[in-house]
């Protein structure tokens, strides 16, 4: 079960902006999916091979989730380097954990049934 919509309401309203200033955390600059504007939200990004995997607390219908699969892409600025992200899809996390790191922590409110972003680093041609 994710995380209640209230919480995460207080986390896109003040924490997420301390995260932004602070400069620290991996932001998935992603385009609203009604309104054109550029959004940017401080995530966890857990690399694996060909990307990355996004763990959504809020549940898969959050707005930042919603704006990527809408859109079909992103980029994601880790260390001051941007990188283009394709393909976004929804995994079960059973599907994927696996490639984590063992040591990764699975949040609260997340099962085996939850579901994950998945995107792929654009390749140059």
């Amino acid at each position: 079960m994710p995380l209640p919509r209230w919480l995460a309401q207080i986390n896109k309203r003040v924490f997420n902006r301390i995260e932004i200033k602070r400069g620290v955390r991996p932001l998935l600059i992603h385009v609203g999916r009604s309104s054109g504007k550029t959004y940017r939200t401080p995530l966890d990004a857990h690399p694996v091979d060909d990307g990355y995997l996004f763990i959504p607390m809020y549940g898969p219908r959050t707005d930042w989730v919603k704006n990527v699969l809408a859109a079909g892409a992103a980029s994601l600025r880790v260390d001051g380097d941007e990188r283009d992200l394709v393909s976004p899809r929804l995994v079960n996390k059973d599907v994927v954990w696996h490639l984590l790191p063992a040591t990764t922590k699975t949040p609260p409110g997340i099962t085996g049934e939850s579901e994950l972003l998945r995107m792929d680093v654009r390749r140059l041609a």
